[in-house]
């Protein structure tokens, strides 16, 4: 997996933050394509399981903020949520543009662009949701082209025990005690905190353990610098364009 690749490089790679969140409504097919043509290294998504077992992309579990509709994702069918519109309340230049299932994401990334996959949770995870990736994943050849996060720990664990090939990471929104231990607890590869729980202390311990390490969101050059200095690996963002411009003027890019 590519943000396995780059680990400890000196190198930054651009995480496209539900595709270009940015530029186009999240979580929809139009925003991951936006976010490769602006220049992202990885697409993230969110997914959470349907009343019928499949993976809806979205990042909330109540549909309301981003789409036309009313309910949860894990009370709705496939029918259901294809009657979604997931773009006109982003702008009406989006209208019609509907909630994406990963298998389409899927099929689309291919060898494009890797993927990570955050599993989400109402308010934990669906039981069976990381069975159900793994295969998804497994169906479409993507095992080793993804990685799977979550805030829920056990669900991380749970997808490396599935498909030890297939790299992990955990996320938090705190400075652990110990870090490297929480990921081995997880059986994850990288640490995904927020941008402001990064030190460059715990960069370097995370590095020393083969680990990488990851942060989420930083939208302007202020963040990108200060964050490339702590030598974070990748750096999510809402705007992938500001910081593929930002790392080929300094250098700092993988590509």
């Amino acid at each position: 997996m590519l943000e396995l690749e780059a680990a400890n490089t000196g190198k930054v790679l651009v995480i496209g933050h539900r595709g270009a969140l940015g530029h186009a409504p999240e979580n929809t097919m139009a925003s991951f394509k936006r976010g490769f043509e602006l220049g992202a290294d990885l697409i993230e998504l969110d997914v959470h399981m349907s009343r019928d077992g499949l993976l809806a992309c979205m990042h909330d579990a109540d549909v309301s903020r981003t789409t036309d509709g009313n309910g949860r994702i894990k009370d709705m069918t496939r029918a259901d949520i294809g009657k979604l519109d997931a773009g006109v309340k982003f702008d009406a230049r989006f209208r019609g543009e509907p909630v994406p299932f990963l298998d389409e994401v899927l099929a689309w990334a291919g060898n494009r662009v890797g993927l990570v996959i955050e599993i989400k949770g109402d308010p934990l995870p669906a039981p069976g949701i990381e069975d159900a990736l793994v295969q998804r994943l497994r169906a479409h050849g993507m095992l080793d082209q993804a990685m799977v996060i979550s805030f829920h720990h056990p669900a991380v664990r749970r997808v490396k025990e599935l498909a030890p090939e297939t790299a992990t990471g955990i996320l938090y929104a705190c400075r652990l005690a110990d870090t490297v231990g929480a990921a081995r607890a997880a059986r994850a590869d990288s640490l995904r905190p927020s941008w402001a729980f990064w030190t460059a202390d715990d960069v370097r311990t995370v590095h020393a353990a083969g680990l990488a390490a990851s942060t989420w969101v930083a939208n302007d050059e202020e963040r990108f610098a200060y964050l490339a200095e702590l030598g974070v690996d990748s750096i999510g963002t809402d705007y992938p364009d500001r910081l593929r411009a930002w790392l080929d003027r300094t250098g700092r890019g993988f590509k």
